[in-house]
């Protein structure tokens, strides 16, 4: 069943660019208009973080990222294919940001939110920079699926570590330098476990695996993002948040990511992925505080 499925996929990567672009868009009629997938989360989510927008205002945005979540889909299958050269031309990025720690032998941390098209991102790091390059996953229940996706993410060199067995899986690269990237927008999936911030104006936690992973090997932390230059054309941006993360906290470091993803998502609110609740745990006072990120002076 496996290569059934994959030589349909594989089939489907051979199309035309602006061919796949014109099935993504008569799968976002049905999607958005029809089936309304997470049609009420995504409006919901939006109306938390931008009560000043209208809704028409409001409405505008969530089309937008549903085109972005169908065309990063077809993106995807053309992965499968798709030669260096095509990604290359269709991914940049300030690259030298990240290869100019490389001479030193310093590892790096990347800490970015769930921005389109990550999975772009993610075949195109080993091919531009010059570390190993390990991606964390989130292993799927369907395993055909998750086969598919292994083979698809790592096609470039990518190394897979399962987020449910991180630091089993981290121990063969922990001794020489490399780049681990970590979304760091995840809800974590126990809200006592994280730290609590105002984003957008509401309370929510944040995972402390990324800062405490950073302080603990001392790496350099860079933050990154991406957006869209034109349809099928992205940059990511990356910028080093710290150098010396040691003579930080975990909730400062926490804190100073929480604020930069606010004010990227702020500027490309169509670029992230609203789908998932971000609000979904209720602040409880044994949780801790609530901490607004400009509090800290980082």
């Amino acid at each position: 069943m496996y290569y059934f499925v994959y030589g349909i996929f594989w089939l489907l990567s051979l199309l035309p660019w602006r061919v796949l672009y014109l099935i993504s868009d008569a799968i976002y009629g049905l999607v958005f208009y029809i089936l309304k997938y997470r049609r009420d989360v995504v409006l919901s989510n939006l109306a938390m973080a931008f009560p000043e927008k209208s809704e028409e205002e409001r409405w505008k945005i969530a089309k937008k990222f549903y085109h972005n979540l169908l065309d990063t889909f077809m993106e995807t299958i053309k992965m499968l294919s798709a030669s260096e050269a095509a990604l290359s031309k269709r991914f940049v990025a300030n690259w030298e940001a990240v290869n100019q720690f490389y001479p030193s032998g310093r590892s790096i941390q990347l800490h970015a939110g769930h921005n389109f098209n990550w999975e772009l991102c993610n075949v195109s790091c080993p091919i531009n920079l010059r570390y190993p390059f390990l991606g964390v996953y989130m292993p799927m229940t369907n395993k055909l699926f998750e086969r598919l996706f292994l083979k698809l993410r790592s096609r470039f060199g990518t190394k897979l570590l399962r987020a449910t067995h991180m630091k089993e899986d981290f121990q063969i690269y922990k001794d020489a330098p490399y780049v681990l990237a970590l979304a760091a927008d995840q809800n974590p999936g126990n809200p006592a476990s994280g730290w609590w911030f105002d984003f957008f104006g509401r309370p929510a936690p944040f995972v402390k695996g990324p800062a405490r992973g950073a302080i603990g090997n001392n790496t350099v932390v860079i933050f990154a993002f991406i957006h869209k230059l034109k349809r099928g054309y992205y940059e990511t941006v990356f910028t080093v948040a710290t150098e010396e993360p040691t003579r930080m906290t975990e909730q400062e470091l926490t804190a100073k990511f929480v604020e930069y993803l606010e004010n990227v998502i702020r500027r490309y609110p169509e670029m992230w992925l609203w789908s998932h609740r971000r609000w979904k745990w209720v602040w409880k006072e044994e949780f801790g505080e609530v901490r607004h990120p400009k509090t800290f002076k980082v």
